[in-house]
C-alpha cells in the first residue's frame, strides 16, 4: 500500500467484531511505533498493553468515571460501557516528561504522536481498525488512569488506542483541500 493511499483510507473505527487481535499484529503495531520521528533520539514513547483480565480492571475503572461524570444520564454511561466491552484492545500510550525541560517534555508528546499515526497506518494494512481517544471512556486526564497503569513517574498519558477488527465499513469523510488551509509566503 502507498503511503498516499493508507493516509487517505486511514478512518477512526469505533465498532469491532467480537475477536482477539493476535499477540503478532499487536508486536508488529508496536514495532511500527517506534520507527516514529523524535527530538534527538529521545525515543519517547511506552505503550501499555490492555488485554485480559487487565481489561476488566479498565472497564471497571472506566464505569466508575462515568457513572461520576454522568450521574444523571444512565444512557450515555450504558453506550460507553458498551463501547469497551465490544473493544478487544486497548493500548494506552504515553510521553516521557522531562522535569524542568518543558520544552523537551512538549516535543516528547508530539513524538508520541507520530507513533500513534504510524500505529493507525500499520492497523489498517494488518487488517485493524483503530480510534485514537483522549477524553471520556480513554480516560486519558483521570488520575485513576495513572494509578492503574502504576503511577508511572515522569509521563503524561497522550492517548488510549481502541484497538480491534473492524465490524463494517467506516464511510469516507470530506476533508478541506490543502489549498484552503495553506498560505504561501
Amino acid at each position: 500500500m502507498f503511503v498516499r493511499q493508507a493516509l487517505q483510507e486511514r478512518r477512526a473505527v469505533r465498532n469491532y467484531l467480537p475477536k482477539e487481535v493476535e499477540t503478532e499484529k499487536i508486536e508488529a503495531l508496536l514495532d511500527c511505533a517506534v520507527l516514529a520521528p523524535n527530538d534527538r533520539l529521545r525515543q519517547p514513547w511506552h505503550f501499555y498493553v490492555i488485554r485480559g483480565e487487565a481489561k476488566e480492571r479498565f472497564e471497571a475503572i472506566a464505569k466508575q468515571f462515568l457513572l461520576e461524570r454522568f450521574p444523571t444520564k444512565p444512557h450515555l454511561v450504558a453506550e460507553s460501557l458498551a463501547v469497551l466491552e465490544k473493544t478487544p484492545l486497548f493500548i494506552v500510550a504515553t510521553a516521557d516528561i522531562i522535569p524542568g525541560d518543558e520544552a523537551s517534555s512538549e516535543d516528547n508528546e508530539y513524538a508520541v504522536c507520530c507513533a500513534i499515526h504510524s500505529m493507525w497506518l500499520a492497523a489498517k494494512e494488518l487488517g485493524l481498525g483503530m480510534v485514537w481517544r483522549t477524553r471520556g471512556v480513554g480516560l486519558v486526564r483521570d488520575e485513576r488512569l495513572m494509578t492503574f497503569l502504576g503511577s508511572p513517574e515522569n509521563q503524561k498519558v497522550v492517548g488510549t488506542l481502541f484497538i480491534g477488527y473492524p465490524e463494517a465499513d467506516v464511510p469516507t469523510t470530506t476533508r478541506a483541500e490543502a489549498a484552503s488551509k495553506t498560505t504561501w509566503l
